[in-house]
């Protein structure tokens, strides 16, 4: 069998390149690469399909994420809740913004935030939550809306890794005040590089974070005319075009990574993986998820992905280390999250990406049961020693 890699960017941009590259050419002989028809075109395709008014493209998803908590004001004094089990932009943007990430725990079935853990974070200087749709789903916004409303407080979506995913019917990106994107190559939608964006349906908000964005200038005004102190955090020409052609794909790609998932689950729900210390992550009736990744939860985690990594297969880990616990972060963390830590010793993401095969799946499936059985047996051994 041939190696199997974690993601093959390789497939997806062969899949559109033969369209983009008229595009791409007349781009750089023309000599507009910051702004211009292209970005306009694909801000206004990516905040239709988010179900938004306004999308705002910027230069990553961290800026996008900074440049809404100072648009809506956050800054020093302010908590924002933010989960543990995320990467780490997410709290790094509040600190970024002059606010203290307030850390909140996760669903042990989804690993996904929950208006009960929510509930447990908020205190009298909460003034936002950022709720992340982690791995590919939206976690419960009916509930935690709800909580959030009767806080007080604001939502902000971090939906970097959840491009389409839906609960209830609504797209990622249509719940609160602002939703802030990644377009990272490897994302369910991703450019060439670095790229992001920030849908939103309040005019205001969208017109300062684009202003933010573009050094504080003027809307309308002069180009050394500032209204505000800002950033250099906008999405070039290029990676838009990218980006339209791939937003054309992003269904009938979300709809292969979900028909590969259902494999996944079929496979690893079946009688040989009975007591192999294997977990699966729940998804929630009222949730699309769009597998971002494929994630399961395993007892000795990094022996077993060692067994596949000696069988060419590749995998992930997302995260090893919860983000209170992260050395710069420690200074907010005030209590442990015990879901997030010890699942942060389990997590295994195994290959996700539109262009895999069954065939694939299946090989996938039968190494990780040869690993735990494998693990299980030589753990078992030295304990009786």
């Amino acid at each position: 069998m041939t190696p199997v890699p974690f993601i093959d960017l390789a497939a997806m941009a062969s899949e559109v390149w033969p369209e983009i590259e008229p595009d791409f050419l007349a781009c750089l002989l023309d000599g507009r690469y910051i702004g211009g028809p292209a970005v306009t075109s694909f801000e206004r395709d990516w905040a239709a399909y988010c179900g938004a008014d306004h999308a705002v493209g910027v230069a990553n998803g961290t800026d996008a994420l900074q440049l809404s908590l100072t648009a809506l004001g956050l800054g020093g004094g302010d908590e924002v809740v933010v989960p543990a089990n995320t990467f780490i932009a997410t709290a790094a943007a509040v600190v970024r913004a002059g606010a203290s990430p307030r850390f909140a725990d996760v669903s042990d079935d989804t690993l996904l935030m929950t208006p009960r853990t929510l509930a447990e974070a908020i205190t009298s200087r909460t003034r936002a939550v950022i709720v992340v749709h982690l791995f590919g789903q939206i976690p419960d916004m009916t509930g935690l809306l709800a909580v959030a409303r009767q806080a007080g407080i604001t939502v902000i979506e971090d939906a970097a890794q959840a491009h389409g995913a839906e609960w209830d019917g609504r797209r990622a990106g249509s719940f609160g005040e602002a939703a802030c994107f990644s377009f990272y190559p490897a994302k369910n939608l991703g450019a060439f590089g670095d790229a992001g964006a920030v849908v939103t349906s309040r005019p205001e908000l969208a017109d300062r974070i684009r202003s933010l964005a573009n050094h504080g200038r003027s809307h309308g005004g002069s180009h050394y005319e500032h209204d505000r102190l800002g950033a250099n955090s906008r999405l070039d020409a290029l990676q838009a075009i990218l980006l339209s052609a791939k937003l054309a794909r992003l269904e009938t790609w979300n709809e292969r990574r979900i028909a590969v998932a259902s494999r996944y689950r079929e496979l690893l729900s079946r009688t040989e993986f009975a007591g192999s210390e294997l977990k699966q992550t729940d998804v929630a009736p009222l949730a699309r998820h769009v597998y971002h990744l494929f994630v399961v939860r395993v007892a000795r985690r990094d022996s077993v992905r060692a067994e596949l990594a000696r069988r060419s297969i590749q995998t992930g880990v997302h995260y090893p280390v919860p983000c209170h616990l992260q050395p710069p972060l420690l200074r907010f963390a005030d209590r442990p999250l015990p879901v997030a830590e010890r699942a942060a010793c389990e997590l295994l993401s195994l290959p996700m990406f539109p262009h895999m095969t069954d065939g694939q799946v299946e090989f996938v499936c039968e190494a990780l049961r040869d690993a735990l059985r494998i693990t299980t047996t030589r753990s078992a051994l030295i304990n009786v020693k």
